[in-house]
């Protein structure tokens, strides 16, 4: 995941080159960047589904190919459409999405009493990758430039992923066994040990919404809080270089953020395992609203420093809240392509938020109006969350056989 991540953040580095290159706007040069999230967040239900069929290992060989075989074609690319085309159709939809999704669905397939910490785990590997990779990238370029930095990276991935799926060629036990009833426990073969979500809902009804309903809530939810989430992560370089501090700072802004989100990922892991994805996901939610609302008063370099670390402790923890919610409420052979749904809203938002900022900045002039915009998304996520965290806990105080971690929080208030 974290070699597969520098499909996503590369782009970010050479946002300002890509401007000044190709002679375009700031929306127009964050347009890749939107491409190749839509492709990656396509790309995860794709793949993930195929995971489901195949396993694993075989979309993560097919990723290593086409996500070498992007980056190359990119940095050969003579106009921006053909940039956009390699980013959004070879680094995005067929490479980057390979290790993400259907890692993220595999690994909840292998865990059962601390599958939070394992998803936080295996998901930091996309955050170690925004920490590696901006420096690096803003270092080859510097050295090299944009074009040469880029095939450096496809020769890399090309070496290095290949190889490591292999080692990914296990199938998770509970998903070689057949599909149960609804509301059944699945049969475990002998001498295995499988994978159970815990009693929270029927399977059939999760949280007595039908399953298409509450998916979509989720992807809703995901899609709003990552709109609000892009736009440090994504103008964070541009911003800096606006300000008058440069490009290197901005890198380094944004490898703090992301840094910072690993310790927030395996902190979130760790708190989701007592507390509930649910209420997980509220708590990181209310956190980053508040980061985000810091960016506006303070434009200072050390102030910038601080936020940058703030917001990545506070949001870092957020997307693995969905998968692991998804566990919790669906079937686990529905993993990989329900997490890959909900986990492709989070990278349309993530898309959408990248452009919407670049063209809200081209249309006022600053960054300060793209800050509000990301605001009110937040809000819309954290609305969400409360509704579903409330019907979790009514559903919870009605069923006294809930043993999921809410139920457990619920019926543990009830007493006092």
């Amino acid at each position: 995941m974290t070699i597969g991540g520098s499909g996503m953040y590369a782009i970010t580095v050479v946002l300002p080159r890509i401007q000044q290159e190709f002679a375009v706007g700031r929306s127009e040069a964050s347009f890749p960047y939107a491409v190749t999230l839509v492709g990656f967040g396509l790309g995860g239900m794709l793949m993930g589904r195929l995971a489901d069929r195949f396993g694993v290992m075989l979309p993560v060989l097919l990723g290593g190919v086409f996500l070498g075989c992007g980056f190359l074609l990119a940095g050969s690319a003579h106009s921006l459409w053909q940039f956009n085309l390699a980013q959004g159709l070879l680094i995005g939809l067929l490479g980057s999405s390979a290790t993400f999704a259907p890692l993220v669905a595999d690994t909840s397939q292998w865990f059962s009493k601390r599958r939070g910490i394992a998803l936080a785990i295996c998901m930091s590997g996309n955050y170690v990758a925004g920490a590696i990779w901006p420096p690096v990238t803003q270092h080859m370029v510097e050295l090299w430039g944009w074009r040469d930095a880029y095939a450096a990276i496809g020769y890399f991935c090309f070496a290095s992923i290949l190889p490591l799926a292999w080692v990914l060629r296990r199938r998770a036990p509970v998903l070689l066994q057949p599909l149960a009833a609804p509301g059944m426990q699945q049969p475990a073969a002998p001498g295995t040990a499988v994978a159970v979500a815990p009693r929270a809902a029927t399977s059939d009804r999760p949280l007595n919404l039908n399953p298409a309903l509450l998916t979509m809530l989720l992807s809703v939810a995901g899609l709003s809080c990552c709109v609000a989430m892009s736009m440090p992560q994504v103008h964070i370089v541009a911003y800096c270089t606006d300000l008058g501090f440069g490009a290197t700072q901005g890198a380094q802004m944004l490898s703090l953020m992301l840094g910072a989100g690993i310790i927030s990922r395996l902190v979130s892991g760790w708190v989701s395992d007592h507390l509930g994805g649910l209420l997980t996901l509220l708590i990181g939610s209310l956190l980053q609203l508040l980061a985000l609302a810091l960016f506006l008063p303070f434009k200072g370099l050390v102030p910038l420093y601080v936020i940058s670390g703030l917001f990545g402790l506070f949001q870092g923890g957020i997307v693995p809240c969905y998968a692991l919610i998804v566990r919790e409420y669906f079937l686990p052979q529905q993993a990989g392509a329900r997490v890959g749904t909900v986990l492709m809203a989070t990278l349309f938002g993530m898309a959408l938020g990248g452009w919407m900022s670049g063209a809200i900045f081209d249309l006022t002039g600053s960054y300060r109006a793209a800050f509000l915009n990301g605001l009110a998304f937040n809000l819309l996520n954290a609305a969400v969350v409360l509704f579903l965290l409330r019907r979790a806990w009514h559903l919870a105080r009605a069923n006294p056989g809930d043993t999921s971690r809410l139920g457990a929080i619920v019926h543990r208030f009830n007493r006092t």
